[in-house]
C-alpha cells in the first residue's frame, strides 16, 4: 500500500532520528518517522529490572559470530525512543585526538572533520536538551566551550570513596557530564536520584528523545508511526535517486512511504542490513555500497570494571546509573605501554540487584549461602568503577546478510566481531590499574570484574570519510553515491574513541540535519 508522498522519511525514532525530525519539522518539512515496536509513553516506564527488558531488543534479527560476539540487548532499543529511552545519559565528548589517529599515529582512520567542527554542536545540544556538569573543569583536557546550562549532579558516598584511590595514582576526576537535570530545565523536573535511569525515566529528568527532540518534532506535526519495520530503501529506475521506504506495519502488511529524502537512523547494525537488503540491478551490492564498505569497520567499546567492598553504608542504590565522576587522564592513544587506544574512566554508578552492572553479577563464583551473605554485605558496602577502552576499526568486523529470514521475509543480519591484540592489551592494562586504584581506597575487599571481554556501544558500518574510496558517507551523513539518502547515528563514526557515544551522536545529527535543511532544494531536487 502506497502512502501519500512526504518530504522526508526517517527510519528510527531514537537519538539521531529525533534530532533530524526536530530540525526538519522546524524547517517546515513534512516528516514521517518509522519505528519498530511500541510508542512508549512516560507512564509506561516502570522502575524494575524485569519490566525494563521490554524496552530492549531481544533475539533476532541478528546472528552473532566472531571471537567476541556482539551482545546487543543493552545497546539497542525496542520502540519509540530507541536505545536512548533507557540509556545512562553519560555525556562525555570525543577529544581532538580522536579525529586524527591516522595523521598522528599512522593507524586506523582520520575523520574528515575535526573536533572544532563538532564542538559548536556539543554546545547547542547541551542548551537544547539539558546537560549537567562542569565544563570549565573538563577544559584541562579539551578546548574551551560554553558552560553547561545546569550545575553538576549531586554526589554520593559510593562515588566519593574512589577519589582517594584516583589521587594516589595521579588521575584527576571531574564531575561527570550527564544528560540529566540537576535542576528543573525547560519544564522538566530535577532528578530524584533513585538510580533507575537504565529502565527509562518516568518523570522526564533524563534527556531521552521522547521529552526532548522527538517531543518538539511531534508538536510541530511529525508523524510518528510505531510498529513499522523498514526493510528496504527504494530508488528510481536509473538508481540515481531515493524514492521512499518499504516497511511492514503491525499487521505484517507491506507499506510504501514515498519521500523526497530518506534518513536511515536505526541501530548501527540495522542501517547496513537495510542498505544491503536494498540491492537492485543498478546497486547489486546494496545501496551506497559500490565500494563494498557498507557493514564494514564495526567497532565496540569494552569495559574493565573494578569492585570494592567497604564496611560502611555507601547508599549505593542512590544517584544515577551513569556516573558521578569522569576522567580523560588515560585518553592518550599510548597511555599504556604495549597497548594502543584511549581509555575513559567513570565512577559512581548506582547499583541495583540484577541486570547490567547489578551486584548479583559481581561474584559469579558464589552460590547458595555464600552468595546470600555477599548480597547482604553488598547491599550496603559494594561499589564499582569502570574504564571504557577503545578498539581500532577493523574491516573484518562487519555486518552481512544471512540466508535465514525474519517473519516478513527480510534476511537476518550477521554481526561478526573480534577484538585485536591492542584492544585486549588496553583491557588488561585498565584492570591492572583498577586494582591499584581500589587498593588505595582502603576498601575491605577489592577484585576485578573480569569475565568474557564485553562489547559495548556498537559503532561503524557506514563510516564517514572524504569519498567513496574510503567511506560510505560524508561528514554530514549524506551518502556519497545517492545524494538524497542520509545515514545518522554512531554508524557514521570513523573511529570509536573511548567515551560514551550518545552526546556525539546528538551533535553529529544536529550538524547533519542543519546542513540538510540548509541545502534542501539541492538535496531533495
Amino acid at each position: 500500500m502506497a502512502n501519500e508522498k512526504v518530504d522526508v522519511v526517517i527510519v528510527g525514532a531514537g537519538a539521531s532520528g529525533s534530532v533530524f525530525a526536530a530540525v526538519l519539522t522546524r524547517a517546515g518539512k513534512k516528516v514521517v518517522l518509522l519505528e519498530t515496536g511500541p510508542d512508549w509513553q512516560m507512564s509506561d516506564l516502570i522502575s524494575s529490572d524485569i519490566w525494563a527488558r521490554r524496552v530492549k531488543t531481544a533475539g533476532a534479527p541478528f546472528l552473532l559470530e566472531g571471537k567476541n560476539p556482539f551482545g546487543y540487548s543493552y545497546q539497542s532499543g525496542w520502540g519509540v525512543g530507541g536505545a536512548a529511552l533507557h540509556y545512562f545519559a553519560n555525556f562525555p565528548r570525543l577529544l581532538p585526538n580522536d579525529f586524527k589517529i591516522k595523521s598522528e599515529h599512522n593507524r586506523a582512520h582520520d575523520w574528515p572533520i575535526s573536533y572544532e567542527d563538532v564542538a559548536p554542536f556539543y554546545d547547542k545540544v547541551a542548551q537544547d536538551i539539558g546537560v549537567s556538569g562542569d565544563a570549565k573543569a573538563e577544559e584541562i583536557w579539551r578546548p574551551a566551550g560554553r558552560p553547561y546550562p545546569m550545575p553538576p549532579m549531586k554526589t554520593f558516598r559510593h562515588g566519593d570513596v574512589w577519589l582517594k584511590g584516583f589521587e594516589a595514582v595521579g588521575i584527576r576526576m571531574v564531575p561527570a557530564a550527564v544528560g540529566m537535570n540537576s535542576t528543573e530545565f525547560k519544564g522538566r523536573p530535577a532528578c530524584i536520584y533513585d538510580g533507575w535511569c537504565h529502565v527509562g525515566c518516568p518523570i522526564g529528568a533524563l534527556a531521552n528523545p521522547n521529552v526532548t527532540y522527538l517531543a518538539e518534532a511531534r508538536n510541530a506535526g511529525a508523524d510518528v508511526r510505531p510498529w513499522s519495520t523498514a526493510t528496504r530503501v527504494l530508488t528510481n529506475q536509473p538508481g540515481t535517486r531515493i524514492t521512499g521506504v518499504e516497511y511492514y506495519d503491525q499487521k505484517k502488511e507491506r507499506q510504501v512511504q514515498e519521500a523526497s529524502v530518506v534518513v536511515l537512523a536505526a541501530w548501527a547494525a540495522q542501517n547496513p542490513r537495510i542498505l544491503l537488503n536494498s540491492a537492485t540491478d543498478k546497486h547489486p551490492k546494496g545501496l551506497a555500497n559500490s565500494n563494498g564498505l557498507v557493514g564494514k569497520y564495526m567497532m565496540a567499546h569494552f569495559n574493565s570494571g573494578t569492585w570494592a567492598m567497604f564496611d560502611e553504608d555507601l547508599q549505593n542504590h542512590m544517584g544515577t546509573t551513569g556516573a558521578q565522576y569522569m576522567s580523560y587522564d588515560r585518553y592518550s592513544k599510548t597511555s599504556h605501554k604495549g597497548a594502543f587506544g584511549s581509555s575513559f574512566i567513570t565512577a559512581g554508578s548506582a547499583l541495583k540487584t540484577s541486570d547490567l552492572g547489578g551486584f548479583a553479577n559481581a561474584r559469579l563464583d558464589l552460590f547458595g549461602p555464600d552468595l546470600q551473605l555477599f548480597m547482604k554485605r553488598g547491599a550496603r558496602g559494594l561499589t564499582r568503577f569502570g574504564t571504557f577502552g577503545e578498539a581500532m576499526p577493523n574491516i573484518e568486523n562487519r555486518v552481512e546478510l544471512a540466508s535465514d529470514k525474519d517473519e516478513v521475509g527480510m534476511p537476518l543480519g550477521r554481526i561478526i566481531h573480534s577484538y585485536d591484540q591492542d584492544a585486549i592489551a588496553v583491557w588488561n592494562a585498565n584492570f591492572e590499574e583498577g586494582l591499584k586504584i581500589s587498593k588505595a581506597t582502603g576498601a575491605k575487599d577489592v577484585w576485578s570484574a573480569r569475565g568474557n571481554m564485553p562489547t559495548i556501544h556498537l559503532m561503524g558500518g557506514t563510516i564517514m570519510g572524504t569519498g567513496t574510496e574510503n567511506s560510505v558517507v560524508n561528514s554530514y551523513g549524506q551518502t556519497h553515491e545517492v545524494p538524497n539518502l542520509y545515514i545518522a547515528g554512531p554508524g557514521i563514526f570513523a573511529t570509536a574513541g573511548a567515551s560514551n557515544p550518545t552526546y556525539t551522536i546528538f551533535a553529529l545529527s544536529l550538524r547533519g540535519a542543519e546542513q540538510l535543511a540548509s541545502k534542501w532544494s539541492t538535496v531533495a531536487g
